[in-house]
C-alpha cells in the first residue's frame, strides 16, 4: 500500500494523488490518499475501501514512528529513481513531496482519476440548482486572494478593477453578441460583490459561495473559465476539458486560442 501524504489544499491534493494514483496503477500497487481519508469529504474517493480516519491515524504515527518507510519528492527534477524502487519493493511506504509527478501516467489513467474524484450527488444537485437553465455563456473566474497576496511576490494578486475590465474586454472581444453569465469563486470574504454587479451590469453576476467542493463543482460546469495561475481552476477544467485562460498579465485582452485544456496546462503549474 502506498500512503500520499498530500500537501497543500484541495485541488492540490486531488493533483498529487491523481499522479500516485496513475503510477501505482501502472506498477500494480495500491494507494491511499490521506487527505481524503477525513478532510474533503464530498467526493467518490472518500466512500472507497481505506478511505477512512482509522487508516489515517495508522499510517501518519506508523510513518512517524518509522514503522514505514517515507519516501519525498521535493525537488523538481531530481533523480526519483531510488525512491521509485522503494515504492515497488516495499509493502506500505509514505510518499510526500510536491514533485511526484507522472504526467504522462496521469493521462493514461485519467478517467479513472475523474471518476475516484466525481463529486458526491448532493454537490452536483446543489450547483445544477445554482446554475439553472443555460441562457448564453457561462464564465467562470476564480478571484484568489488570501495566500496570493504573497505568492510570487504577490505577482497574481489582481484588484477588483482588474477583473472587471478583463471580464469586460472578454465580453466585447471573443462574445459580443451572447448574454455572458459570470460565476465568481473566491477565497476573500470581503468581496465587495455589488461593485462587480454595478460594474457589469450588462452581465448576468453570481456569488454563488459554496463550500469548496460546490465552488470547484460548479466552475467545471461553466463554458470557459478564468482566473489567477492555479490548481483550482486547473482541476476544475479537468472535469469536462473546459477552456481555462490563466491571467498572467491582466492588462492583455485574451482571444479565443488563450483558453487552453487541461492536458497542456496540468504540465506548466507554477
Amino acid at each position: 500500500m502506498i500512503f500520499v501524504h498530500d500537501k497543500g489544499r484541495m485541488a492540490n491534493n486531488i493533483l498529487q494523488y491523481g499522479h500516485v494514483y496513475a503510477w501505482g496503477r501502472e506498477h500494480g500497487r495500491k494507494t491511499m490518499s490521506m487527505r481524503f481519508a477525513y478532510k474533503y469529504p464530498w467526493f467518490n474517493i472518500c466512500h472507497t475501501r481505506h478511505h477512512n480516519f482509522p487508516t489515517y491515524v495508522f499510517a501518519k504515527y506508523a510513518a512517524k514512528i518509522g514503522l514505514i518507510p517515507t519516501v519525498r519528492f521535493d525537488e523538481e527534477d531530481a533523480d526519483y529513481s531510488h525512491e521509485e524502487k522503494l515504492m515497488l519493493t516495499k509493502r506500505m511506504v509514505l510518499v510526500a513531496g510536491w514533485y511526484a509527478r507522472w504526467y504522462d501516467l496521469f493521462l493514461k489513467y485519467k478517467a479513472d482519476i475523474l471518476q475516484l474524484f466525481a463529486f458526491d450527488e448532493s454537490v452536483e444537485r446543489k450547483v445544477e440548482e445554482i446554475l439553472g437553465e443555460k441562457d448564453g455563456i457561462r464564465l467562470g473566474v476564480h478571484i484568489r486572494r488570501g495566500d496570493y497576496a504573497t505568492f510570487h511576490g504577490g505577482r497574481f494578486f489582481y484588484s477588483d478593477q482588474q477583473y472587471i475590465d478583463l471580464i469586460r474586454r472578454y465580453h466585447e472581444n471573443c462574445c459580443p453578441t451572447e448574454r455572458l453569465s459570470v460565476y465568481f469563486c473566491t477565497n476573500d470574504p470581503k468581496i465587495d460583490q455589488n461593485f462587480y454587479r454595478e460594474q457589469l451590469a450588462d452581465c448576468s453576476v453570481h456569488f454563488p459561495a459554496g463550500n469548496p467542493a460546490e465552488d470547484l463543482c460548479l466552475l467545471s460546469h461553466c463554458d470557459f473559465l478564468m482566473g489567477a495561475p492555479s490548481t483550482f481552476t486547473l482541476v476544475a477544467a479537468m472535469y469536462h476539458d473546459t477552456p481555462l485562460y490563466w491571467i498572467k498579465n491582466p492588462e492583455k485582452t485574451p482571444i479565443s486560442t488563450d483558453f487552453r485544456p487541461f492536458d497542456e496546462l496540468f504540465r506548466q503549474i507554477i
